[in-house]
Protein backbone atom coordinates (compact mmCIF):
# COMPACT_ATOMS: atom_id res chain seq x y z
CA UNK A 1 0.00 0.00 0.00
CA UNK A 2 1.61 3.34 -0.82
CA UNK A 3 0.85 6.36 1.30
CA UNK A 4 1.68 9.93 0.25
CA UNK A 5 2.01 12.72 3.23
CA UNK A 6 2.23 16.62 2.00
CA UNK A 7 3.32 19.39 4.26
CA UNK A 8 4.70 22.74 4.02
CA UNK A 9 1.59 24.39 4.08
CA UNK A 10 0.93 27.31 6.07
CA UNK A 11 -0.17 31.16 5.33
CA UNK A 12 1.76 33.75 3.72
CA UNK A 13 1.25 37.30 2.67
CA UNK A 14 1.32 37.80 -1.40
CA UNK A 15 4.65 38.03 -2.49
CA UNK A 16 5.65 35.24 -0.17
CA UNK A 17 7.07 31.85 -0.80
CA UNK A 18 6.26 28.33 0.57
CA UNK A 19 7.91 25.01 0.24
CA UNK A 20 5.63 22.06 -0.12
CA UNK A 21 7.23 18.56 0.41
CA UNK A 22 5.42 14.88 -0.30
CA UNK A 23 6.88 11.72 1.10
CA UNK A 24 5.74 8.60 -0.29
CA UNK A 25 5.82 5.19 2.04
CA UNK A 26 5.51 2.19 0.28
CA UNK A 27 7.47 1.41 -3.21
CA UNK A 28 4.39 -0.14 -5.59
CA UNK A 29 4.06 3.78 -7.19
CA UNK A 30 5.65 4.76 -10.12
CA UNK A 31 7.47 7.62 -10.69
CA UNK A 32 7.33 7.84 -14.35
CA UNK A 33 4.73 10.86 -13.38
CA UNK A 34 4.56 12.47 -10.52
CA UNK A 35 2.28 16.04 -9.51
CA UNK A 36 1.11 18.51 -8.02
CA UNK A 37 -2.56 19.50 -7.69
CA UNK A 38 -4.71 22.08 -6.05
CA UNK A 39 -8.06 22.81 -5.00
CA UNK A 40 -9.44 26.18 -4.53
CA UNK A 41 -12.85 27.13 -2.59
CA UNK A 42 -15.60 26.32 -5.00
CA UNK A 43 -13.26 25.42 -7.68
CA UNK A 44 -12.30 22.35 -9.43
CA UNK A 45 -9.55 20.67 -8.70
CA UNK A 46 -6.60 21.29 -11.37
CA UNK A 47 -2.99 20.38 -12.03
CA UNK A 48 0.24 22.62 -10.91
CA UNK A 49 2.94 20.88 -11.96
CA UNK A 50 4.72 17.33 -12.72
CA UNK A 51 7.63 15.91 -12.98
CA UNK A 52 8.72 12.82 -15.07
CA UNK A 53 11.58 10.17 -14.28
CA UNK A 54 13.81 11.33 -16.64
CA UNK A 55 13.50 15.10 -15.00
CA UNK A 56 11.14 16.95 -17.58
CA UNK A 57 8.75 19.26 -15.83
CA UNK A 58 5.49 20.95 -17.25
CA UNK A 59 3.33 23.50 -15.53
CA UNK A 60 0.42 24.88 -15.10
CA UNK A 61 0.01 28.07 -17.31
CA UNK A 62 -1.23 30.33 -14.02
CA UNK A 63 2.09 29.22 -12.18
CA UNK A 64 5.37 29.23 -14.59
CA UNK A 65 7.93 31.22 -13.79
CA UNK A 66 7.27 31.62 -9.82
CA UNK A 67 6.47 27.55 -9.02
CA UNK A 68 9.60 24.67 -9.51
CA UNK A 69 8.63 21.15 -9.11
CA UNK A 70 11.57 18.50 -8.21
CA UNK A 71 12.00 15.10 -6.86
CA UNK A 72 14.48 13.08 -4.71
CA UNK A 73 13.56 9.60 -5.26
CA UNK A 74 16.75 8.24 -2.72
CA UNK A 75 14.28 10.09 -0.28
CA UNK A 76 11.04 9.07 -1.69
CA UNK A 77 10.10 12.76 -2.00
CA UNK A 78 8.45 15.29 -4.45
CA UNK A 79 9.06 19.05 -3.78
CA UNK A 80 6.87 21.87 -4.80
CA UNK A 81 8.67 25.33 -4.16
CA UNK A 82 6.21 28.29 -4.53
CA UNK A 83 7.74 31.67 -4.85
CA UNK A 84 5.58 35.33 -5.20
CA UNK A 85 2.37 33.56 -4.20
CA UNK A 86 -0.68 35.53 -4.22
CA UNK A 87 -4.36 35.32 -2.89
CA UNK A 88 -5.18 32.86 -6.47
CA UNK A 89 -2.61 30.84 -5.42
CA UNK A 90 -5.04 30.21 -2.22
CA UNK A 91 -5.74 25.92 -2.21
CA UNK A 92 -5.87 22.84 -1.28
CA UNK A 93 -2.41 20.97 -2.61
CA UNK A 94 -2.29 17.45 -3.46
CA UNK A 95 0.77 15.38 -4.42
CA UNK A 96 -0.38 12.26 -6.44
CA UNK A 97 1.23 9.80 -8.12
CA UNK A 98 0.23 6.48 -10.10
CA UNK A 99 0.66 2.81 -9.57
CA UNK A 100 3.14 0.16 -10.79
CA UNK A 101 0.39 -0.86 -12.73
CA UNK A 102 -0.31 2.39 -14.41
CA UNK A 103 2.30 4.68 -14.86
CA UNK A 104 4.48 2.39 -17.10
CA UNK A 105 1.41 2.71 -19.42
CA UNK A 106 1.00 6.11 -19.44
CA UNK A 107 0.80 7.96 -22.99
CA UNK A 108 1.96 10.64 -21.76
CA UNK A 109 2.66 12.93 -18.03
CA UNK A 110 -0.46 15.19 -17.95
CA UNK A 111 -2.88 16.39 -15.37
CA UNK A 112 -5.31 13.69 -15.94
CA UNK A 113 -6.38 12.81 -12.53
CA UNK A 114 -7.27 9.41 -13.41
CA UNK A 115 -3.73 8.72 -14.05
CA UNK A 116 -2.95 9.07 -10.82
CA UNK A 117 -3.95 6.04 -8.55
CA UNK A 118 -2.38 7.65 -5.11
CA UNK A 119 -3.41 10.72 -3.54
CA UNK A 120 -2.38 12.47 -0.23
CA UNK A 121 -5.07 14.02 1.84
CA UNK A 122 -3.36 17.74 1.05
CA UNK A 123 -1.56 20.65 2.54
CA UNK A 124 -3.66 24.07 2.95
CA UNK A 125 -1.91 27.18 1.42
CA UNK A 126 -3.41 30.53 2.54
CA UNK A 127 -2.30 33.76 0.83
CA UNK A 128 -3.39 37.06 1.93
CA UNK A 129 -3.35 40.20 -0.35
Amino acid sequence: QVQLKESGGGSVQAGGSLRLSCKASGSRYSSYCMAWFRQAPGKKREGVANIESDGNTDYADSVKGRFTISKDVYENALYLQMDNLGPDDTAMYYCAVPSLDTGPWLSHCGFTESDFDYWGQGTQVTVSS
